[in-house]
């Protein structure tokens, strides 16, 4: 009886919550709609890296190849290359660009000057919004060898001749992790800057009393307080490990540097799109996806181990 008794007034505790939130949930139907819409439903379109797609014949119509197109992709050349130039590129940025965010806002975070820390923040920021059309074009710019301002620096100040460093294989990916840092280093801030507002200030005047200097404050209680975010975000940031943003290497890569320029993106918008090999690309996406998959389950499972909740 008392089992019994207990579900239908979980039940009505449900439904009442639910009456009562209506407006809130009402505002969440949209955002429900659009990953439904434009996240789940196209993941029907998968299937087609197991068919020989054909647009006449269409998703069901087209003939059942099974495995032939991951045959095909894992006996390329040009697979391993972009594999390997997506990973590597991926590393850089996780190895350089991740650290960038917590630093700037553990610096951020001891500005006691109101306008400066916005002014700052501001500066930060900007690059953000700004297209990688511009942003690419204003690097071109500053790295030219005959014009740039790098150049130009090197050549005056330290007497070094001019460097081709958007045609250097060796540079180029240094300069892709440095304008990626630029880009969204600032934005990444904001995250880290809202965890640590949410540290209670007597922690640090515990550590104060207890002859903690600003460094050992950060050591001791910035960076703990906000080690769940940095877990959290290490763990997304996984899940993009074989994924390279496609118009930043569009806009920086050319000819002379495709041996390092050249990644998963890229390789699939130009045999995907312009060949039109779209089962092949569609088993290129779908691996690539999978392996996105175990990397964020894998280091979601070992943050847990640390400690930290993890996103589940």
């Amino acid at each position: 009886m008392e089992a019994a008794s207990v579900v239908p007034l979980k039940k009505r505790t449900r439904w009442k919550s639910l009456k009562r939130d209506r407006a809130l949930y009402m505002m969440l139907l949209p955002i429900i709609g659009f990953y439904l819409l434009f996240k789940y439903a196209p993941m029907a379109g998968e299937i087609i890296a197991f068919k020989d797609y054909r647009l006449m014949e269409g998703i069901f119509g087209s003939q059942w190849v099974g495995l032939k197109h991951f045959k095909m992709l894992f006996e390329s050349m040009d697979f391993w290359r972009v594999l390997r130039n997506t990973l590597m590129l991926n590393i850089y940025s996780l190895v350089f660009g991740f650290p960038v965010p917590i630093m700037l806002a553990l610096l951020l975070n001891e500005v006691r000057k109101d306008w400066y820390k916005r002014l700052v923040q501001n500066l930060l920021y900007v690059p953000h919004f700004i297209s990688w059309v511009v942003l690419g074009g204003i690097i071109i710019a500053m790295l030219s060898p005959s014009t740039g301002v790098v150049n130009i620096v090197l050549k005056n100040v330290f007497g070094i001749e001019p460097v081709y460093f958007m045609a250097n294989s060796g540079w180029w990916p240094v300069v892709y992790t440095l304008s990626s840092i630029w880009r969204e280093a600032g934005w990444g801030t904001i995250l880290y800057l809202a965890a640590m507002a949410a540290i209670d200030s007597q922690l640090y005047e515990a550590a104060k009393i207890d002859g903690a200097g600003k460094l050992r404050q950060m050591w001791h209680v910035t960076l703990p307080g906000i080690r769940s975010t940095i877990a959290i975000l290490l763990i997304l940031r996984m899940g993009h490990m074989m994924d390279v943003g496609l118009e930043q290497t569009l806009v920086l890569q050319n000819n002379s540097v495709l041996d390092v320029a050249d990644v998963i993106s890229t390789y699939v918008y130009r045999v995907g799109l312009q060949n039109m090999s779209y089962s092949y690309t569609t088993a290129l996406g779908l691996f690539q996806s999978a392996i996105g998959l175990i990397l964020v389950i894998s280091v979601n499972r070992m943050i847990r181990s640390f400690g930290e909740r993890g996103l589940w």
